[in-house]
């Protein structure tokens, strides 16, 4: 009686795209649990359950990883933006878009991130901020010069305190015996007054197309 040995199954490989996202999910999965300083090549690659060499194949170096991820969790913040701001009127939008955002530097670990790239000079690549600012502002009626300068201004001031509320905001209202979420809430409101128009050269203001 002969015993038919079944051929070995064959292993699937996947896309490159396929083959990153799951590095990149590994690495978001770590900063989360650890923070950047966790972010090694060796411990990314086993997370992901994959090989030193295929971390170093894909992205080269720990800053490409870091910085990848800023884009893959900023790529996901617009998502989640503009799903908020289906049937929005401008004036709602920040009312809208800045709790997103705040969610994001606070409980993903994006603000720890964000400081980290900036500490270790890697801030500089990240030109996805640039396009994923212009992808919110799509959506807008108004597309005035005046009113997207407006709107772009308003996008950084909400991004620099989502960041240091990610940071600092509960550590500090710990420090003065305020309650945990009292930054962002003092954020939050602030982002409701209307910010005064800066006096900036037009050609330093309005978003190029």
């Amino acid at each position: 009686m002969s015993i038919v040995k079944k051929p070995p199954a064959r292993r699937t490989r996947r896309s490159p795209e396929a083959a990153q996202d799951n590095i990149l999910a590994a690495a978001q999965a770590l900063l989360l649990e650890k923070g950047p300083q966790a972010l090694k090549l060796t411990d990314v690659a086993a997370r992901a359950g994959i090989a030193h060499a295929t971390v170093l194949h894909h992205f080269g170096t720990i800053g490409e990883v870091q910085a990848a991820l800023m884009e893959r969790m900023i790529r996901q913040l617009v998502e989640q933006i503009l799903a908020a701001h289906q049937g929005v009127s401008d004036a709602e939008r920040p009312h809208t878009g800045a709790p997103v955002l705040f969610d994001a530097f606070e409980s993903k670990g994006a603000a720890r991130l964000a400081a980290w790239l900036e500490l270790t000079g890697e801030a500089r690549r990240l030109t996805m901020v640039r396009e994923a600012v212009r992808t919110v502002l799509e959506g807008r009626k108004d597309r005035s010069a005046q009113g997207l300068a407006a709107a772009q201004d308003r996008i950084l001031v909400s991004i620099v305190l989502a960041i240091g509320v990610g940071l600092f905001g509960r550590s500090l209202a710990e420090l003065l015996g305020r309650p945990p979420g009292t930054a962002r809430q003092l954020a939050l409101d602030l982002l409701k007054g209307d910010l005064p128009p800066l006096s900036v050269p037009p050609s330093r203001r309005t978003t190029k197309r």
